[in-house]
């Protein structure tokens, strides 16, 4: 579902007490906008951030993005009634419920329990609001396979790296980037073991913040080590961000009109007319059925950034 489903290059986070960040947002060309009342909110502030993220959900233009609403997590007094009221009152023109510091599937069951109750007393689509689930603590880690699959709601597994950090009494301050003082890097295992899980059930994988938001450069490679792995996007916090995690968690234009070759070359040497043959040469590559499914996840990449074809198979004579 999640996979097949709407892209997520680029997650713009929002804080739900900004007014004004809420109405600039609406402008920016990321795929995903989340509005926030958990750590972007003080605490005093989150009963008005509640209200602004319903009237921003309601009256403004977000067309093009998916719509989400990060939610406090389930440790707090506060996260009931952020699912109440911004669900009862925005419910209609919301994608995402995002909920933080996941630890174990029955965070999850909560959230999915509580949404279809209050979907069924709205009339609204039982099922329609997805799920965000994020993974900041070594419980949630252990646990995210079973994050993973307790809900069909849940639709991504995301990275939270800074509160992760702290909960495994890791000895940097930087977040986002790697530590000098390790040869190696110190995410990768974290970042593959989430990975594993989101495919494993068929969600998307986004990875975390790069908290350093005018070092572009910077979030650029930390981005494409993500991207490498096969993540699907990335958190952006600055606007000048954006354009940098759409570009990164695309694939290029050259590798999109190759896994397009890929598809059609393989369409027609398998068929009747190309010999019935599952293992071609195309130039100087061959192509068989695994070759067909790389180029897969290539293509939809591509066609969900929005990229068109500049070249097109044709058959030998």
């Amino acid at each position: 579902m999640a996979l097949a489903g709407r892209p997520r290059r680029s997650c713009l986070a929002v804080p739900g007490s900004s007014v004004k960040m809420l109405g600039k947002a609406q402008g920016l060309p990321a795929d995903q906008v989340f509005l926030d009342l958990e750590d972007a909110v003080a605490p005093l502030a989150k009963p008005e951030a509640r209200r602004n993220v319903v009237a921003a959900l309601n009256e403004g233009d977000w067309a093009g993005k998916i719509r989400a609403v990060r939610v406090n997590d389930l440790t707090t007094p506060w996260t009931y009634r952020d699912v109440v009221d911004v669900v009862e009152g925005a419910g209609a023109n919301l994608d995402c419920v995002m909920l933080p510091k996941v630890q174990n599937a029955s965070h999850v069951e909560w959230l999915d329990l509580t949404l279809t109750q209050i979907e069924r007393t709205l009339g609204l689509p039982v099922g329609g609001i997805g799920i965000e689930a994020q993974i900041e603590n070594a419980a949630g880690l252990v646990n995210v396979d079973s994050i993973a699959a307790a809900s069909p709601r849940v639709e991504t597994i995301i990275f939270g790296p800074a509160d992760f950090m702290a909960s495994i009494n890791m000895r940097s301050m930087v977040v986002g980037a790697l530590i000098p003082d390790y040869p190696g890097d110190p995410y990768h295992y974290i970042l593959m073991r989430l990975l594993m899980a989101a495919r494993t059930y068929d969600k998307q994988a986004i990875d975390g913040p790069y908290l350093q938001i005018r070092d572009v450069d910077g979030f650029r490679e930390a981005a494409r080590r993500s991207a490498a792995l096969g993540f699907d996007g990335k958190w952006v916090l600055h606007p000048g961000q954006i354009d940098a995690a759409n570009e990164v968690y695309a694939p290029s234009q050259q590798d999109y009109d190759h896994a397009e070759l890929i598809l059609d070359a393989y369409e027609h040497y398998t068929s009747a007319a190309g010999g019935r043959r599952g293992a071609v040469m195309l130039g100087d590559e061959m192509i068989d059925e695994a070759s067909r499914k790389m180029a897969l996840v290539v293509a939809a990449k591509g066609r969900a950034a929005g990229l068109a074809r500049t070249s097109s198979f044709v058959a030998p004579d």
